[in-house]
């Protein structure tokens, strides 16, 4: 019996209660600096921040804008760097180094939107990219959409609608 096959017949025949699994993973997990974590999300979110309100600035100064038009365009420019970004595999290394500081922003939807597309491009355009897209994004989407439906209701019964 070679090595391989009495290595495998070993595995086989290990079996770990979901208890035991658990411990046995924990054990092997790598250990995360949770003031790391934090401070590379802090630092990356705050930087996408102040790419926005520069692009703000921009728009209100160079382009004579108010400040109300200027964020439309602001959060189209983001959405579309985002996107390069995402097709260049970019943004991507930026996420896994910052974590939720990538994630947070409108970018790291646009992210979501843009890589799901990405990886089902091969299967079409409608079934392929339109299908898989909203995957990830569609949840965002609905949750977003099911909150206002309830701030608008709570808004509405504190008697504060329509109020200035």
């Amino acid at each position: 019996m070679s090595s391989k096959s009495a290595e495998r017949g070993r595995f086989l025949k290990m079996r770990m209660s979901p208890k035991e699994y658990q411990s046995f993973a924990k054990m092997r997990e790598p250990s995360r600096s949770i003031f790391g974590n934090c401070l590379r999300a802090f630092l990356v979110g705050g930087a996408i921040c102040v790419v926005g309100q520069a692009l703000t600035e921009m728009f209100v100064h160079l382009m004579h804008m108010k400040r109300e038009d200027a964020s439309n365009p602001t959060v189209a420019v983001l959405i579309l760097l985002s996107v390069v970004l995402t097709s260049m595999g970019v943004y991507d290394k930026l996420a896994q180094w910052a974590g939720a500081g990538s994630a947070v922003p409108v970018t790291g939807f646009a992210n979501s939107m843009c890589s799901a597309a990405l990886e089902h491009r091969s299967e079409g355009l409608v079934l392929g990219v339109g299908g898989n897209m909203f995957k990830l994004a569609g949840s965002v989407i609905v949750f977003g959409t099911v909150a206002a439906f309830f701030v608008g209701i709570a808004h509405w019964l504190l008697g504060t609608g329509g109020q200035s």
